[in-house]
């Protein structure tokens, strides 16, 4: 081991023990041990055990577990803190500025127990109520999270979207006759990317654009070229003849899978040198599939080229949050803001009576709230509030208040936020009761996931489409970046179903509006169109595809 890996194992032990409140003295005994042994000149693997000892900073019981480190390389009393720590706990210690007392305290406090919770937490508005957070420390936060999931190579679409847009901009601002377009997982607007990826026409100019605007190559042959961009983003460059850019735009668009099959469709026919992607599909005599849809096999059994769901569609703003409960906007500004952007209607869903940890709202609370709508929408006319919440799921699949409370709402959204390690039975039982409750319109965020750090708890997806449709409840596709639960992937069996698909921002201040925008991307992906939108109607539409 280096001396460099053997002094990131004392600090990471040291970081431990803090995390669980260990004795003082030690952890700094362990703190200044990564201090000075990786600024140590000699390597510890060439001094002599019994010299160890004297290496300032050290002493005997540090050099015993130095001396564990090179000849097993790994240390007893660290692993024994690794196996108390959940992995994610251990991972958000990783990240720069955030210390053990502060991982701790939203470990036990707000039960969260990695990255990508802590940022939908920061992202939810939970962080400011705690003993020394507040808004600046939130939003600071958030961007050390988000800086550290663009480290680990993985990104959500969200996060790359604005960087992949600027590339473009300023590439044809250089090159401003050449082709320039998204290609792959990109292209297709998958919720997850690992990398940027582009096709261009501009081949001799490229190498040079990149190195001037601070691009690292990393390697580089006849039509493709690899690199990590200012941001430390991997981007793929192709590049090719004008000629035969429909060809290689379809290759380098469709995902492996998509690709075999179409392939395997149609074995013998020659489909390189084209101009345009049109005329791929003319050649097969398929329709035109849209770059959404080229994930899987399905597509190519299409009869028409779909009319997919624009985002100019929606017309209501489904599933917000104000102060009443965690958001960062009044119910006042999120009415405004969701007019001005152009919408007609604002669906109002605080949290419930038992999120205590977000302010959920006891029943006098409701009222208030329902009072307070009332008097904004003689004010804001024609624009219209609609009473609803976002009811907790309770364990046994009953909502959180009782029907004399639950029939003053104009719909009801029912989601799971507590006792999310279930089994596929338990947790499909839960929210097929909550489904079969009148009261319950639209199923929220079904499985619970975080995308990139909390997989969803497993539900069987089938008999949950099946109950929502015989109880006429729609589901949720939460539009949040994080979320995008409902998947896309089940959106198919939900339209043959006749399920309606409601895109909810689930937005927790007036900038989370914007999210409806990577709903109707993900909408897309699963070949949702506007009729099978819940919300791409009026208010009064709306209200009446909810009612049983």
């Amino acid at each position: 081991m280096t001396n460099k890996e053997i002094a990131n194992a004392f600090q990471e032990l040291g970081n431990l023990m803090e995390l669980h409140q260990e004795n003082p003295f030690k952890i700094r005994s362990y703190q200044t041990a990564y201090i000075n042994l990786r600024k140590l000149p000699q390597a510890l693997s060439e001094v002599p055990v019994g010299d160890l000892a004297e290496i300032k900073g050290v002493g005997k019981a540090i050099a015993g577990k130095i001396t564990e480190l090179l000849e097993n390389g790994k240390m007893e009393t660290l692993e024994k803190y690794r196996q108390q720590t959940p992995a994610g706990i251990r991972e958000l210690l990783q990240v720069k500025g955030f210390g053990p007392k502060k991982v701790r305290m939203v470990w036990k406090e707000l039960g969260v127990e990695s990255v990508g919770e802590l940022l939908y937490a920061v992202n939810e508005n939970r962080l400011i109520e705690l003993n020394g957070f507040g808004a600046k420390t939130q939003e600071d936060l958030r961007g050390k999270l988000e800086y550290f999931q663009r480290s680990q190579n993985k990104y959500h679409f969200a996060a790359l979207e604005a960087e992949a847009n600027e590339i473009s901009q300023a590439f044809l601002k250089a090159f401003p006759n050449a082709r320039f377009e998204w290609a792959g997982a990109l292209r297709r607007k998958s919720n997850i990317l690992d990398r940027l990826e582009f096709l261009t026409t501009e081949i001799e100019g490229l190498p040079n654009w990149l190195q001037t605007n601070g691009f690292s190559i990393i390697n580089e042959s006849a039509n493709s070229l690899s690199a990590k961009s200012p941001k430390e983003t991997a981007v793929q460059f192709y590049s090719c003849q004008e000629k035969e850019f429909g060809s290689k735009w379809f290759r380098y668009s469709a995902s492996k899978d998509f690709m075999d099959a179409f392939l395997k469709k149609f074995p013998n026919q020659d489909f390189s040198g084209l101009q345009t992607e049109e005329q791929i599909f003319d050649k097969t005599g398929l329709p035109f599939i849209q770059p959404e849809l080229r994930e899987q096999d399905w597509a190519l059994d299409l009869k028409a080229t779909p009319d997919l769901l624009e985002e100019t569609d929606i017309k209501g703003v489904i599933h917000s949050h104000s102060t009443y409960s965690d958001g960062v906007n009044t119910l006042r500004e999120m009415a405004e803001s969701a007019r001005d952007a152009g919408y007609e209607y604002l669906g109002i869903s605080d949290h419930s009576k038992s999120a205590f940890y977000a302010n959920g709202l006891q029943p006098e609370r409701v009222l208030a709230q329902m009072e307070e709508i009332d008097q904004l929408n003689v004010e804001l006319a024609p624009f219209r509030i609609l009473k609803s919440i976002e009811s907790d799921i309770l364990n046994d699949g009953s909502l959180d208040y009782e029907t004399d409370i639950l029939e003053r709402f104009d719909f009801i959204i029912a989601s799971v936020h507590s006792n999310l390690r279930m089994d596929e039975e338990k947790a499909t039982q839960r929210l097929i009761t909550a489904v079969e409750n009148p009261y319950t319109n639209i199923l929220g965020h079904p499985t619970g996931r975080l995308l990139l750090s909390r997989e969803g708890y497993p539900i069987d997806h089938k008999k949950v489409i099946d109950a929502c449709a015989a109880n006429g409840v729609a589901i949720e596709l939460n539009a949040n970046p994080y979320r995008l639960d409902l998947d896309w992937t089940w959106i198919p069996y939900a339209m043959e179903k006749g399920v309606w698909i409601s895109i909810n921002p689930d937005a927790h201040s007036t900038a989370g509006i914007r999210d409806i925008h990577f709903g109707v991307l993900s909408a897309r992906k699963g070949g949702l169109n506007r009729e099978a939108c819940l919300n791409a109607t009026s208010a009064e539409q709306f209200l009446e595809r909810l009612r049983k």
